[in-house]
């Protein structure tokens, strides 16, 4: 990918120093509460209650300070920490009463707030607002997800393939066969390569490479958790096999997909593969494509 941009990454600071002082994150008086946004967050968080390993996992905070934070909230009385009852390794925290009664609240005035910034628009002007937000939210959110070289046999391998196999049964009018998919040894060493994207340590697609012959490599198993589609994550899979098969010395790369997957078909001709005759004989296949690799992929 190319370079960041100082326009961007200084438009990128000036807009969070200007949304965080305007819904006032950098009050201790949160919404006019008693209590810091971090603690009105964990709040929200922690909903109808939940592991303290998933809080820390989904905010990304230190163990430490959620710990204290947590605690600080318990001696306030407004939630209750106790140890999970299958698992004794997790600690789960939920709500006290108090704690819901301070929730709603919370909510409350957060709507307050937000209706107040969204007053001085025009329907029209709170339209376009809308968008612009959830198309920021769905590009940071993509540009959080790391895609990365796995063994073919590591776990997260192995269950982004079973995702997949029960994600295509469903969607094949015929069904699909698991055993169709790419085993640890065709996508591991020099044979190929296997890639699993991750949002916050939670696979969430992959994509594998085997070598088909000399120069000549083929892309398996292109995949997005439902979860993470419509963000452009199956796009950036496909970037890195291609980068990943340029380095390789590979410089053909083909592919079949099913006649049910008419998404997968557009995004591959959108990214410069072409319908080809059948190079091979494999029962889902109903259209087949390549695509020549000239250097290093961008």
């Amino acid at each position: 990918m190319d370079p960041v941009s100082t326009r961007h990454v200084a438009e990128f600071r000036r807009f969070n120093r200007y949304f965080t002082r305007r819904i006032g994150a950098l009050d201790d008086h949160y919404l006019g509460q008693d209590r810091p946004l971090g603690e009105a967050r964990l709040l929200f968080e922690i909903g109808e209650g939940v592991s303290l390993r998933e809080l820390r996992t989904r905010l990304g905070l230190d163990a430490g300070y959620l710990s204290r934070m947590a605690k600080t909230l318990q001696a306030q009385g407004l939630v209750r920490i106790s140890v999970h009852p299958h698992d004794s390794r997790l600690r789960m925290i939920e709500l006290t009463r108090a704690g819901r009664t301070e929730l709603k609240e919370q909510n409350r005035r957060a709507d307050a707030l937000a209706a107040g910034l969204l007053d001085g628009l025009t329907p029209a002007q709170r339209d376009r607002l809308t968008e612009a937000m959830s198309t920021a939210q769905r590009l940071l959110r993509l540009a959080a997800i790391t895609v990365a070289p796995v063994d073919g046999a590591a776990p997260d391998a192995r269950a982004c393939l079973d995702a997949y196999a029960a994600d295509i049964d469903a969607r094949f009018p015929e069904g699909f066969d698991p055993s169709d998919l790419v085993g640890p040894e065709e996508v591991s060493g020099a044979a190929g390569a296997f890639f699993v994207a991750y949002e916050e340590g939670r696979p969430v697609g992959c994509g594998a490479l085997r070598r088909l012959k000399p120069r000549i490599g083929e892309l398996r198993h292109v995949w997005v958790h439902p979860d993470a589609r419509r963000l452009g994550l199956a796009r950036r899979i496909l970037t890195a096999l291609e980068t990943e098969a340029a380095a390789r010395g590979l410089t053909v790369l083909r592919l079949d997909t099913h006649a049910s997957l008419t998404e997968a078909q557009a995004m591959y001709r959108s990214c410069g593969y072409k319908e080809i005759p059948p190079y091979a004989e494999h029962v889902y296949g109903d259209h087949w494509f390549e695509k020549r690799l000239s250097g290093p992929v961008s």
